[in-house]
């Protein structure tokens, strides 16, 4: 409220988190200056920040900003990250669960995805000996050879890829695809059920 009775206009509002990481900073820096014996006095000598902002922040009574703590982690010789107690980075890696049916494993790649799934697949050695059997239904994908040779089924297109080949297409065309021959094949698909769209794509090999 101002000095002629009006109110203030509020500050700026923290995001939640933050505020929260912010307000665990004043307890530890009270642990790290009594856990190494430094009185507030030696500790302003030492960074240059006034033993009265010390102890405020300390107190929790001072938003602490980073020109504060700069100093202070170096004089604790702690990183930034311990004195805000940021959170740690999880484990990057997949862990995908394979799932293995008629001569085929799938290993999902993004099993958090909602809209474009990336599956790694492993057709084994002879697996579909039937035959094409085009199925259609809705999405878009997109397929990626690894390793071996991929027989594709496509419409009225029939094509034979390679590795480092990739193919697109609208599964709402009949398609099919298999091991072209005797040897498995390892590929990536990209599905997308609302019809996302690539820009790599094969044209049907010439016959002859």
């Amino acid at each position: 409220m101002h000095d002629d009775g009006t109110h203030a206009p509020p500050g700026p509002s923290v995001p939640t988190d933050l505020a929260v990481a912010l307000g665990t900073v004043g307890p530890r820096l009270r642990g790290l200056r009594t856990e190494r014996g430094v009185t507030l006095a030696a500790l302003s000598a030492r960074t240059g920040i006034s033993v009265s902002t010390l102890s405020r922040l300390e107190s929790g009574t001072r938003r602490p900003t980073l020109e504060l703590l700069l100093p202070l982690a170096r004089a604790h010789g702690v990183t930034l990250d311990d004195l805000v107690d940021a959170p740690t980075t999880g484990d990057p890696r997949v862990h995908p669960k394979p799932v293995t049916a008629d001569g085929m494993t799938t290993l999902a790649l993004t099993p958090g995805a909602t809209d474009i799934g990336a599956y790694k697949l492993i057709l084994e050695a002879g697996s579909r000996p039937d035959g094409p059997d085009p199925r259609t239904h809705e999405g878009y994908e997109w397929l990626y050879v690894l390793s071996g040779r991929l027989r594709l089924v496509l419409g009225h297109h029939d094509v034979v890829m390679g590795p480092g080949e990739a193919a697109e297409f609208d599964t709402r065309v009949p398609h099919w695809f298999g091991p072209a021959d005797d040897a498995a094949v390892e590929l990536l698909s990209l599905f997308g059920k609302q019809g996302q769209r690539a820009h790599t794509r094969i044209r049907p090999r010439a016959s002859g």
